[in-house]
Order: structure tokens, then sequence, then C-alpha cells
């Protein structure tokens, strides 16, 4: 196995959850509701919890661990994006339909790193974190299609 293909893929996932707990600080700052404020408030701390087991995995590796500000840029644009919609108006439903169009981004990655052979401990942290995206997913999902009705 190649070792640079392991280290590859704890990257992208690491900054796919450093996007994550971004992301979710940012939906807590502008949701309305409680419950919403509360429910993303506790991903963006999970997000920041893969990422950190994701971390140290890298050090096993012998890499040097991303700078906690690191993420993707497409990610960051996202985001400015969901605060120009929030400044025009948009509500719950509309900062939810955001948010699941990063667990979409979530989801691929960890889809695509599920493809690659990793070391055992990995890949049990990898898969353990896996369904724990999908299952917020689903959440989100639910939660937009219970604020459109």
């Amino acid at each position: 196995m190649a070792e640079n293909n392991v280290v590859d893929v704890l990257r992208e996932l690491i900054n796919t959850n450093r996007d994550g707990e971004k992301g979710y600080q940012d939906a807590a700052e502008h949701a309305k509701a409680a419950d919403l404020k509360s429910f993303f408030r506790k991903q963006a701390t999970e997000r920041a919890q893969f990422a950190n087991q994701l971390e140290t995995e890298l050090t096993r590796l012998g890499e040097p661990a991303p700078k906690k500000e690191s993420g993707h840029v497409t990610a960051t644009l996202h985001r400015g994006w969901i605060d120009v919609k929030q400044s025009l108006g948009g509500g719950d439903h509309s900062l939810l339909e955001s948010v699941e169009k990063g667990e979409d981004a979530a989801k691929e990655s960890y889809q695509k790193a599920l493809q690659t052979v990793l070391p055992e401990t990995v890949a049990t942290i990898v898969n353990q974190q896996a369904r724990a995206i999908l299952a917020v997913h689903d959440r989100v999902k639910a939660l937009r299609d219970a604020k459109a009705a």
C-alpha cells in the first residue's frame, strides 16, 4: 500500500471535517430556531473531534498535522454564499438546504476514502466517521423537509 495515498486520504478528510466544523459554526450563528442552533453547535464539535482523530493518525504516520484553519477553498466560498443568502432574509429552511450541500460533499469525501486500502486502525476510524456523517446527512435532509412543510 502506498503510504502517500493514506496521507492524502487523511489530509482530505481532515480538510472536509474542518470545513464542516466551520460550516456548522456559521450555520449556528445564522439559525433562528434554538433547536437548530444547538444541533449545529453539536455537529461543529463532532467535526472538530473527527479532524483531531484523523490528525492523530496522520502524525502516527510521521506527517505534520495541517493547520487548524485548513479546509477547502470551495467550502469557504460556500460559507460566504450562505452569509449572503441569510443577509437577504433566508430562513432556517434555506440554511438547511445549504448545510445539506455541505453534507453531500462530506459524504462524497468519505465514500472516496472508503474505496482506498487503509491501515486497519485508520480504516476503523474512517468507517465509524462515515457512518456518523451519513446519519447526520439524513438528519439534515429530514430537518430541511420538515421546515419546507
